[in-house]
């Protein structure tokens, strides 16, 4: 066999192998061929997502079931639900193709992994006790102990707000407790075993609503202005997926869904924006 033959059969060899490649790529037309989407979700986190009667339920089912049955209808969906600390990285690892759980859209995240249009209003502030009158702002909370979910923005936040505070009085928060949930932060603050918790006003307004004789929220907020959206991998293969998504949640916007179902979850309604810009944490 020549030189030249053999060179032209490894090329062809080559280019059959790239092609393949590049058809295997795309995650949006593996999930259609394979018939299922595996997606992830942290359910201890109300009114986003959370479970009831042995089910994953809130705002965020009620949207991907939308978007996924007009978009990706007769592919099986299999969600999983996990701890909020590994759920991201998990994403990077491929143990999943999508992340559809309320995660706060930042800088950092926003380099790492590509994100739907946002969700809802993801702004932080701080819960207390109903009628707690040591904390009728804020800066209130300096000297006190105040907790957070480990690994959410929430607390990042409240660390940001804690080096301010610190840096303007001299007087910084007494400890910051990092929690697995929020929903234990929440039973040590009715315990008062801490003095508030920092959350999002969309999370916790089921929960002021529904016990107002032991939760208020404060109406000031202690962080910029974020946004809650769903996350997939930040290469080319996962573009076409996030594309879909980011479709199939706008138009449920345009036509006026999303703000019934907030309304239903949440209480009342946000002005979104239709991408998610420049982070602004």
């Amino acid at each position: 066999m020549s030189k030249l033959l053999k060179n032209s059969m490894a090329l062809a060899v080559a280019s059959l192998l790239l092609g393949a490649t590049v058809a295997k790529a795309d995650l949006l037309e593996e999930i259609k061929k394979k018939g299922e989407i595996v997606v992830a979700t942290e359910a201890r986190f109300q009114p986003f997502e959370y479970v009831e009667d042995g089910k994953i339920v809130g705002y965020g089912p009620d949207l991907m079931k939308l978007v996924f049955d007009k978009y990706l209808p007769g592919v099986k969906v299999t969600q999983l639900d996990l701890p909020f600390q590994g759920i991201l990285p998990g994403l990077t690892a491929k143990k999943y193709d999508v992340v559809i759980t309320a995660v706060t859209i930042t800088k950092a995240r926003a380099e790492n992994y590509a994100f739907t249009t946002p969700i809802a209003e993801a702004t932080t502030g701080l819960l207390k006790k109903t009628g707690d009158d040591s904390i009728k702002t804020p800066a209130d909370i300096a000297g006190k102990p105040v907790g957070s979910q480990a690994g959410a923005a929430q607390l990042q936040v409240l660390k940001d707000f804690n080096a301010q505070l610190e840096k303007d009085t001299g007087k910084g928060i007494s400890e910051i407790k990092e929690y697995v949930g929020f929903d234990e932060a929440y039973a040590d603050l009715a315990a008062g075993r801490i003095k508030a918790v920092a959350q999002s006003g969309a999370n916790v307004a089921p929960l002021v609503k529904s016990k107002p004789e032991t939760f208020e929220f404060l109406k000031e907020t202690i962080g910029p202005k974020t946004y809650f959206g769903w996350a997939v991998r930040k290469d080319d293969d996962s573009a076409s997926l996030v594309a879909l998504l980011t479709k199939g949640l706008l138009e449920l916007k345009k036509d006026g869904t999303m703000d019934k179902l907030q309304e239903k979850w949440i209480g009342f309604t946000y002005e979104l924006p239709d991408d998610i810009g420049e982070p602004t944490m």
